[in-house]
Formats: C-alpha cells, sequence, structure tokens
C-alpha cells in the first residue's frame, strides 16, 4: 500500500480521481465525497488535486445515464464535498 508521499506526479501535472459516480442514482455524501479527497491528497499532494466524476453523464449527446436533477445533485455534493476537504487539507472554520 502506498504511504503519504510515495507518489509523484511529474511536474505541473494533476491527479483528478472520480469521487463521484457517473452511473447510479445514489447521491454520495458530501462527507465521503470529502474523504476520497483528504486521502488522495495525503498520497500526491493537496496542491496537486482536482476532485472529479468517474466518467461523463452521458452515453451519447442524447442518452443520459441518470436523470439531469441526480447529475446536479452529485455536482452539488462534488462542490460540498471540496469544500470540506479543502478545510480539513488547508485549515480554516
Amino acid at each position: 500500500m502506498a504511504r503519504p508521499g510515495d507518489a509523484k506526479l511529474p511536474k505541473g501535472r494533476k491527479l483528478v480521481p472520480g469521487v463521484i459516480s457517473h452511473s447510479t442514482n445514489v447521491v454520495e455524501h458530501p462527507e465521503l465525497v470529502a474523504e476520497r479527497l483528504v486521502r488522495v491528497a495525503k498520497l500526491v499532494g493537496r496542491e496537486n488535486l482536482m476532485g472529479g466524476t468517474d466518467c461523463g453523464f452521458a452515453q451519447t449527446p442524447h442518452v443520459r445515464r441518470v436523470h439531469p436533477s441526480i447529475m446536479w445533485a452529485k455536482l452539488a455534493a462534488l462542490a460540498e464535498g471540496a469544500r470540506i476537504a479543502s478545510k480539513q487539507l488547508y485549515g480554516g472554520a
């Protein structure tokens, strides 16, 4: 298992792990999203990380995997989870 600081990215590169699923109707809890982000940040460095989806929400331009309301709820959970992770990683209220 990798230990903090073991993973090195090439200079100028960022990692965008998929911390929310694109294909389920389950909306991830922001605390879960934050936990995932913090765990990866401890490996690659907080400055080298940006959260993302694990894939796109549409199979084709006209075929969606989940309803748009769920897509937006998942993206809101991603944004809130990133705020929580940022507070944990960078400090703050």
